[in-house]
């Protein structure tokens, strides 16, 4: 039996929690654990090997450099600085990141690597395009988290608000995983009824959309404020992505996806729901958005473009 083999770059919170939720749940049976700090590494494999015993079932995680992550199935990218985004923006770690990706993922190639990126570095929609094009692998099998987690963090603002159930109603952010991303609330749909027409007899479901999609976009910062950083939710949103590739669901999720003529958008990467199973990135769904969802929509992929230009000077210097 083939083993699945999953890799995560980067021991830092995030990547911590992801290499402990891909055991938690069974989704890898041998995880792949790099960082540039050897003794972080060590340290973290230490920890996730005392927890096996409790784990559905069992898991290797084995300590690995660039060039040995060649025979993962799916590389998990989580390196980052969290302290820099103390400023609230997620651009500023892009002088850490940027540089550090643009010089690792060559290596990572050089090991034979024909997998699955899924991304998590912030700028997340910019450094998911730059792993496209340092790996040279074609744009289905690389992905990032983008909005996908900024999407639960609505769908939890609308289930407390509303007292329903999270998995009973549909609702996504579009955009960039950053401060400009938006949500398109034609889509917000209660066992596919508008939840327009269910506020016309119910007032559980006046609520103020624009405070409900502030809660989604600053989830991220009212974490980071307690407790410098993120975790749970990141990690979640991450493993369930590779879960979809290894079971080949195919199931719409939101997710950084290259955008090939959707929504009027070329050549970026963006939040948007997409089809993802055995073959990574599927489909990219488009949706009928209103002509003003349409126009904030590519005001936010007019800040990812920005933000790509800024990180491609960054790598000229």
């Amino acid at each position: 039996m083939k083993k699945r083999i999953i890799g995560v770059v980067g021991m830092g919170h995030v990547g911590a929690h992801v290499a402990f939720v891909l055991g938690m749940r069974g989704a890898a049976d041998v995880v792949k654990i790099c960082d540039i700090n050897e003794q972080k590494a060590i340290s973290e494999r230490q920890d996730l090997m005392d927890a096996v015993l409790f784990m559905p079932h069992h898991v290797d995680y084995v300590i690995a450099k660039y060039e040995e992550l060649g025979d993962c199935d799916i590389i998990i990218n989580a390196m980052g600085k969290v302290e820099l985004c103390a400023t609230g923006s997620r651009d500023d770690e892009m002088g850490f990141t940027v540089p550090g990706v643009a010089d690792y993922i060559p290596k990572i190639m050089k090991g034979g690597f024909d997998g699955y990126f899924i991304n998590i570095t912030n700028p997340c929609d910019v450094v998911t395009h730059l792993i496209r094009e340092k790996s040279g692998l074609p744009s289905h099998k690389v992905m990032g988290t983008g909005t996908g987690l900024d999407t639960s963090r609505l769908v939890s603002a609308i289930s407390q608000q509303t007292g329903i159930d999270h998995h009973s109603f549909t609702a996504f952010m579009f955009g960039e995983h950053g401060n400009s991303q938006m949500t398109p609330w034609s889509l917000v749909k209660f066992a596919g009824q508008p939840f327009e027409e269910l506020a016309e007899h119910d007032e559980r479901f006046r609520f103020d959309k624009a405070e409900l999609q502030e809660r989604a976009i600053k989830g991220g910062w009212y974490t980071f404020m307690g407790k410098r950083c993120t975790e749970y939710g990141i990690a979640s949103t991450a493993v369930r992505m590779a879960e979809a590739i290894l079971h080949d669901e195919k199931g719409i999720m939101a997710a950084s996806v290259e955008l090939d003529g959707q929504y009027g958008e070329t050549g970026i990467y963006a939040g948007v729901p997409a089809v993802i199973g055995e073959n990574g990135v599927e489909q990219v769904m488009e949706y009928n958005l209103t002509a003003e969802e349409l126009k904030t929509f590519k005001e936010c992929c007019q800040k990812i473009r920005d933000n790509i230009a800024k990180a491609d000077a960054l790598l000229a210097k």
